[in-house]
């Protein structure tokens, strides 16, 4: 048996993304046990940063029309926040859906199943964020898929099939993210205007 902090061999990014595709066409629990475990945290880490990479060249380009302070505040959230809000949110999956539910999965089970769905629509949803109206509509369908796919997700890597179980770990899991990810934006923010402070811009 794994140790919950062990990752287990690692996928490519070519053969996640084959499995991505796999998971979001054929959606249900038995599609993300079948791959849960060909992968582990290491892998699941380099998948979402690829999306937290794309995430934020896109914001920092599009602020970067306004201020170089902006354009360097919104790389460095995202490289920093992306990540940072995938560990919490998962982690959160993982301690919740255990303790106190008494799940069975293990954590990279956890970060590679929800990196499978999450990194492919986190992507979709930056590119079609940019365009006005439309990227609202877009970006709450996405949001609504996340959800759909999060509850099929912790079903698979926690072993939990009761479905009230599943949704409270998420919406438990979710507010973790939330304060962690408020945190990260406090301190980026505070920081960027400590430094427009002694520079004076």
């Amino acid at each position: 048996m794994r140790s919950p902090v062990t990752s287990g061999p690692e996928s490519s990014v070519q053969d996640m993304f084959a499995q991505s595709v796999a998971v979001l066409s054929r959606p249900g629990p038995a599609t993300f046990e079948r791959f849960e475990r060909r992968g582990g945290l290491t892998g699941a880490l380099i998948y979402v940063m690829i999306a937290a990479g794309v995430s934020a060249v896109i914001a920092a380009l599009f602020a970067g029309l306004h201020s170089d302070v902006t354009f360097f505040g919104q790389l460095l959230s995202r490289l920093i926040g992306v990540p940072m809000g995938f560990l919490a949110f998962t982690g959160g999956v993982y301690l919740i859906g255990r303790n106190l539910f008494r799940g069975t999965g293990t954590y990279p089970e956890v970060a590679y199943s929800f990196a499978l769905f999450y990194v492919p629509l986190s992507i979709v949803s930056t590119l079609i964020g940019i365009i006005p109206i439309l990227g609202w509509l877009a970006m709450f369908v996405i949001g609504l898929a996340m959800i759909y796919f999060g509850f099929l997700a912790v079903q698979s890597s926690m072993n939990l099939r009761d479905q009230t179980q599943a949704i409270v770990t998420l919406v438990l899991a979710w507010i973790a993210q939330m304060v962690v990810v408020g945190m990260i934006g406090t301190v980026i923010t505070g920081i960027f205007l400590a430094g427009r402070a002694v520079t004076g811009n």
